[in-house]
């Protein structure tokens, strides 16, 4: 009987929930992999993940191990569905939330609003007792004024406390022991505090992260035991591990403590797995971009590795300044493009695309399901590049009296044709996703034609090709399982968490740092020794920040894992002036000093090896399904040949004009591309010279 190791990796978006099975012959080395979406479900979440399994047919209590990405977080934020908040900070820093940043987008406005609070000023209440930079006491702590504060907590009916003390990043005392004596006087509330998310320093983002974290604790924490216990009652044994926004999973005990570290754990497991993908294919400098049923999301990595910051905001745009949220995430640019946008006219005659969206309710207009509004996947329908008659891989019957509505609508507004609507619906998007890919390659001092194109997610075939050509690219790669590939990354990532310290000193100064370095990493071992992974299995990547003498901001370099010598700080500060100027755009004979460390501390968890596929023998003409005219918005209507992307094998090429019809995407493959197919099923396509 043979032995298999079964893995599966679900992933809840705004539109769908994704899943991918893998399971591993370890006499053979042979796999089988299956793929399957469902609608998402909110607000319980977790029943759809439920739902994609049953739809997968999978034996639950045979998994070996349980990968889970969400929305649930950065959704209670952007719907403002999380819990009550009351905070308590610092004698005379309670305004800082509302003080924010001066650095607004919309600067010239004289009538700028800033974003309000998550926290009404009435329930933000101080308390004595003062640190300061270096974490020495200024100040004792005193609770004389606690039991007011509680009273007033408990009678606003708040559910989470939040508490965030003054250079709390230097010395955690006197927070550890605040939230220790909330805790004690009332059992039942949360309690976070901001020592336990990060020590960074920077007063207003620390003191929001903190809030934003109490925000959606309550919440986070219902739905991951409510998808727990759903898995256990249906026979699941394992551990379930938890993506994060810093491209690593982490368990379930881990994220519930702090479930904001998952704010963005479906973007990041996509691009975790647009790193690994270039590894295996030999292309570690990768942009990736994930176009989905909402947004488009696209990163930068270099060198097989995907940048992790900790300056992530949501909300923020061209007129507001949005909210600051200090947890390691991927560094991506996110727009409000996806298959669902909706296409629409302004008062000056303009059309735009997004960034609403119809979502999976009622969805696009073809969708059937009282859908009015012509979207992004409605244009690529009525131009031939979406099969009306396999329609979301044939599950749907596209509603095509629906979808001529819609663009008549918009013809009428416009004065064009409906066919010139699609064409130009799908130009604006692939516009809008051009100038997005822009701002994380050009923006940031990257030739994106050094960089291959890896674009997923049900969108992302459709429009990689025609952005690729926009950019020059290298080439451009679909995965194979593109649709699901957020799901397929989470296989691969490790068991992953980020340590902050921070600490000024000379760059130069080697002992302090080495000291800093060691405390940090002991902290991390011991950690990870407390989820039963051994200390010698930990692998430990230090990254220093440094900035010039007395500037605000500065970049993170990466030095090797042991001791700190004068030579690692002469490579340092080289590799910095390197670093800076690439960042931004010039470079001072000035002193360096250092301002903290990033530690990124990972043990690998049944990370998943991919194997090669097997070959049939069968060949290019096998995979043809036909031809039909399509129009390519661009560069006019050719007459397409279509394949069937489950007939393609490795080793198979073909030219375009054609398409590649897979039951949850297609591949728009444009004229005088060339495409092959490589020894792990993805679709290679080289763009036109």
């Amino acid at each position: 009987m043979a032995e298999t190791i079964t893995r599966v990796s679900t992933d809840v978006g705004g539109t769908f929930t994704d899943l991918v099975f893998f399971e591993t012959d370890i006499n053979t080395g042979t796999q089988k992999v299956r793929t399957a979406k469902s609608d998402t479900t909110p607000p319980n979440f977790e029943q759809g993940v439920l739902n994609v399994l049953e739809r997968a047919n999978i034996d639950i209590g045979a998994i070996d191990m349980f990968a889970h990405g969400t929305t649930v977080v950065i959704n209670a934020l952007t719907e403002r569905k999380g819990a009550k908040v009351g905070l308590i900070t610092t004698k005379g820093f309670r305004d800082s939330l509302e003080i924010g940043r001066g650095n607004r987008p919309d600067f010239f406005n004289l009538m700028y609003q800033k974003p309000a609070p998550f926290v009404e000023r009435y329930l933000r209440r101080e308390i004595v007792g003062r640190m300061d930079y270096h974490g020495n006491e200024v100040t004792p702590l005193s609770f004389d004024t606690l039991d007011e504060t509680l009273e007033l907590f408990r009678a606003e009916d708040v559910q989470a406390v939040a508490i965030c003390l003054l250079h709390a990043y230097a010395n955690t005392a006197h927070e550890a022991a605040l939230a220790a004596e909330v805790q004690k006087r009332w059992p039942d509330v949360t309690v976070v505090a901001s020592h336990q998310i990060t020590r960074e320093w920077r007063e207003y983002e620390r003191t929001n992260t903190t809030v934003l974290s109490a925000y959606v604790q309550p919440k986070a924490q219902r739905y991951l035991e409510k998808l727990e216990t759903g898995l256990k009652d249906k026979g699941y044994r394992g551990q379930l591990f938890i993506m994060q926004s810093n491209c690593g999973v982490d368990s379930l005990q881990a994220t519930k403590a702090v479930p904001i570290t998952m704010v963005e754990s479906g973007p990041a497991s996509g691009f975790w797995g647009a790193a690994e993908l270039g590894r295996i294919i030999g292309e570690p400098d990768v942009l990736a971009l994930d176009i989905g049923g909402t947004t488009a999301k696209c990163s930068l990595i270099l060198n097989g590795q995907a940048t992790v910051k900790t300056d992530y905001w949501i909300e923020r745009d061209k007129r507001s300044a949005g909210y600051p949220i200090m947890v390691p995430v991927v560094d991506l640019v996110e727009i409000g493009n996806g298959g669902g946008s909706i296409a629409w006219v302004d008062d000056f005659g303009k059309m735009h695309v997004g960034p609403h969206s119809a979502g999976a309710a009622p969805g696009p207009a073809a969708y059937g399901r009282g859908g009015t509004e012509a979207t992004t996947t409605d244009a690529n329908l009525a131009l031939g590049r979406i099969n009306k008659d396999y329609f979301c891989g044939g599950t749907v019957e596209a509603d095509m009296e629906a979808l001529g509505r819609a663009f008549e609508d918009l013809s009428g507004k416009l004065g064009i044709s409906p066919i010139e609507v699609a064409r130009g619906i799908v130009r604006i998007a692939n516009s809008n996703m051009v100038n997005a890919l822009k701002l994380v390659s050009v923006n940031r001092g990257f030739d994106p034609r050094d960089f291959t194109l890896v674009a997923f997610g049900g969108g992302g075939p459709m429009h990689g090709v025609a952005l690729g050509q926009e950019l020059g690219v290298k080439k451009v790669v679909i995965p194979r399982g593109a649709p699901v590939f957020s799901a397929w990354g989470m296989m691969m990532s490790d068991l992953r968490r980020d340590y902050f310290a921070t600490k000024l000193m000379d760059a130069d100064d080697a002992h302090s740092l080495d000291t800093l370095l060691h405390h940090t990493m002991e902290l991390a071992r011991d950690e990870f020794a407390g989820e039963g992974v051994a200390r010698d299995a930990v692998k430990l990547v230090p990254q220093v920040r440094c900035r010039y003498q007395n500037q605000e901001f500065g970049v993170e370099i990466p030095i090797a894992a042991g001791p700190v010598t004068d030579e690692t700080i002469k490579s340092m500060i080289a590799d910095f002036h390197v670093a800076y100027e690439r960042e931004y755009t010039y470079r001072l004979d000035a002193a360096v000093e250092v301002t903290g460390i990033h530690l990124i501390a990972s043990s690998e968890v049944g990370k998943l090896d991919i194997v090669p596929l097997p070959s049939t023998g069968a060949t290019i003409n096998d995979a043809i399904k036909g031809r039909r005219l399509v129009d390519y918005a661009t560069e006019g209507e050719h007459e397409a040949t279509v394949y069937d992307g489950e007939k393609l094998e490795p080793g198979m090429s073909f030219a375009g004009p054609a398409i590649i019809e897979d039951p949850g995407t297609t591949v728009v493959i444009h004229p005088g591309n060339r495409v092959t197919i490589d020894d792990y099923g993805n679709t290679h396509i080289e763009i036109r010279g």
